[in-house]
């Protein structure tokens, strides 16, 4: 595995570490989807309501995509009505540093703001 120097002073070429990881976390509510997951399984209705503004089908695309990459996991329960559940898998987890280190730059971020207003 190349060093973290390496991987910095490379163009930012397709496969580029950095840019790889990027395409998987850009959009729009994909690390906030991946905040609630690392609280545990959640069901469909429960992501949407703690995800304030997503629309239905955007959660889904987001799901999907995230279930597309391994990070998550779904589970359809045979009951009536149906039942699914969303949980992270062990390779979703890895990413509790990332989202980690955004929220304690976000709490840094808000203080800056703060400061300057």
């Amino acid at each position: 595995m190349a060093q973290l120097s390496e991987i910095l002073a490379q163009d930012c070429t397709p496969d580029c570490p950095v840019r790889l990881a990027a395409t998987v976390l850009d959009g729009k509510w994909t690390t906030q989807i991946i905040r609630d997951l690392l609280g545990g399984t959640k069901r469909f209705s429960e992501l949407l309501r703690s995800l304030d503004g997503i629309s239905p089908k955007v959660l889904t695309a987001r799901l999907k995509m995230l279930e597309d990459h391994n990070i998550i996991v779904k589970t359809i329960y045979p009951v009536m009505p149906p039942k699914t559940e969303y949980a992270l898998t062990a390779f979703g987890m890895e990413l509790r540093p990332v989202i980690v280190a955004l929220a304690t730059f976000g709490v840094r971020l808000a203080g800056n703001v703060a400061a300057v207003k």
